[in-house]
């Protein structure tokens, strides 16, 4: 299933299934609010988002009160996340998903909401988006890029290429707007050539692995699989867990019909590097015969694009020319 594209004066619904509205500051939340209605879309919250307990976030029923309310009211017409966190594979059990089936709409949001948009997607067929989160919007300098991608791919109807950024920040930007480092981009990586199309599964690594065994896990049958790492700690501890975690997406059903992989911006903490990183793919037969492109602009570095899950990408990769294109029908 495809969700309606948005037009102006639509609803957009925030709410929070993983960490509260409540750590994000005012003067962040007003920016936000602002960059969203400067769209021509309408703003409304969650009742419960402000919420929060010890770990930062609030009660499995309060997050399931606020999800089942958007995807019910009729005048919703896109959803999107608070921020990420580390908890929304708790409310798994308890959605309703034939409610959200019956009622299909826009869902984005980005790193820990990957295991509900996957897990939508798996039990319902509707296309959920690895995108923006609501916070990500009181972005000040930097985000053209990714509100770009986001009007393209909630706003139109057509193909859409993706171009990489011309620069990038890896920082705590919701901390200090003013002082910010920006690093040109040196554009893809070509890990694999040859061409491949397929239906989009993943984001967050570590996250998709929260699935594994599970019935909330989409099949990986003729997928392009996209995926991303979130650095814990500074030094060779993270590449290490990016290549276990890969592994373990390895070992899941229907892995050896994968079609292709396309990897994103991994952060400074990583030190990740072109051979570093093809030594690590090189050391798994599975990945040889199979286009892998990475450096893309999605995961915990900023800017972003939009992608959809569930939906195609359509990858042509060889030392002359990357194409990789989305698409949904």
């Amino acid at each position: 299933m495809i969700p309606e594209k948005l037009v102006e004066g639509d609803q957009l619904r925030v709410i929070a299934p993983s960490r509260s509205l409540k750590i994000i500051s005012e003067e962040n939340i007003n920016h936000a609010v602002n960059a969203i209605e400067a769209l021509d879309l309408k703003v409304t919250f969650g009742k419960n988002v402000n919420e929060i307990d010890m770990m930062s976030s609030s009660s499995i029923a309060s997050r399931i009160e606020d999800l089942h309310e958007a995807f019910s009211d009729k005048n919703v017409k896109a959803i999107l996340t608070v921020i990420g966190g580390f908890n929304s594979n708790q409310l798994f059990r308890y959605i309703d998903y034939d409610l959200i089936k019956k009622n299909p709409k826009i869902f984005c949001g980005f790193s820990d909401i990957t295991a509900l948009q996957n897990a939508i997607y798996s039990r319902t067929g509707l296309i959920t988006y690895s995108g923006p989160h609501f916070s990500t919007f009181g972005m000040k300098k930097g985000f053209e890029y990714s509100l770009d991608y986001f009007k393209k791919i909630f706003f139109q109807q057509k193909r859409i290429e993706l171009m990489p950024s011309e620069q990038w920040a890896d920082d705590a930007w919701f901390l200090n707007q003013d002082d910010r480092t920006f690093y040109d981009n040196e554009g893809y990586w070509l890990i694999n050539e040859g061409n491949a199309k397929g239906t989009i599964v993943g984001g967050s690594l570590s996250t998709i692995q929260l699935l594994h065994g599970t019935s909330y896990m989409p099949s990986l049958e003729n997928s392009i699989l996209f995926i991303e790492a979130d650095a814990i700690t500074d030094g060779n501890f993270d590449v290490v867990e990016f290549d276990r975690d890969l592994q373990s997406l390895i070992h899941q059903p229907n892995f050896d019909k994968v079609q292709g992989i396309l990897i994103g911006r991994f952060e400074k903490k990583f030190n990740m590097n072109l051979e570093q990183l093809k030594f690590i793919i090189s050391s798994k037969q599975e990945l040889r015969n199979i286009p892998i492109i990475a450096n893309a602009d999605f995961g915990h570095t900023m800017p972003i694009f939009t992608f959809p899950i569930g939906g195609l990408c359509e990858i042509s990769a060889s030392e002359e020319n990357i194409k990789i294109e989305l698409f949904e029908e």
